[in-house]
């Protein structure tokens, strides 16, 4: 592509439901992604999140290289997603430390496995984060699912799978899985709770 790619315009199909149900059919992406556990509002979360963003800008601003990757083009960092599960399935949702993650952030297509290696060692050499060391690159693919944009707290998220369960019902939709995927397109850290916007997901079969 020569224009600068951008998730919001490029992909909106992806990134920028409606706010009410609809079934799509996600192909496979690559990404950086890092498995974890635990509270989100944990420094260990905060971590993971750091490692993913840190490698990320990496590639974003490899242009300014003396080894600019094959194929670059500009393009706008994707953003932040995670699939959740449970630990212990017999414990509630509610309960944040029985979580299970893979947080995850979409790559541009030029970016191979040898790429993926080159700037992970740079972003080793420039910061601590243990959690660099976890970061692995790999295809994922959501398939057919349902999804629709979540706005408000995070809190709330359960009053839209109820909506999304029942429009799948109604559609002749059976969900697959009990796990999720959430988009991040707002910062929770400078963002009010009422504001926030996440794009919710799940796989679906008929």
């Amino acid at each position: 592509m020569s224009h600068k790619v951008d998730y919001k315009k490029d992909y909106k199909h992806l990134y920028l439901p409606k706010t009410v149900p609809e079934i799509v059919d996600v192909p496979g992406m690559p990404f950086f992604m890092v498995n974890g556990s635990g509270d989100p509002n944990g420094e260990e979360f905060a971590k993971v999140t750091e490692a993913l963003y840190s490698l990320s800008y990496a590639v974003r601003m490899s242009y300014k290289s003396s080894d600019v990757p094959a194929g670059y083009y500009e393009y706008t960092v994707f953003p932040l997603e995670g699939i959740w599960d449970l630990v212990d399935r017999t414990k509630p949702p509610t309960d944040k430390s029985n979580l299970k993650y893979t947080m995850m952030i979409r790559q541009p297509d030029f970016v191979t496995e040898e790429l993926f290696g080159r700037f992970l060692e740079q972003a080793m050499r420039k910061k601590s984060n243990p959690f660099l060391k976890k970061v692995r690159f790999e295809q994922a693919e959501d398939g057919l699912s349902c999804q629709m944009m979540h706005k408000g707290s995070f809190d709330e998220e359960p009053e839209s799978f109820v909506r999304m369960e029942a429009f799948c019902t109604e559609q002749g939709f059976i969900r697959s899985s009990k796990i999720h995927r959430e988009i991040y397109l707002s910062d929770p850290r400078k963002t009010e709770a009422a504001k926030l916007k996440t794009v919710l997901r799940f796989p679906v079969h008929k």
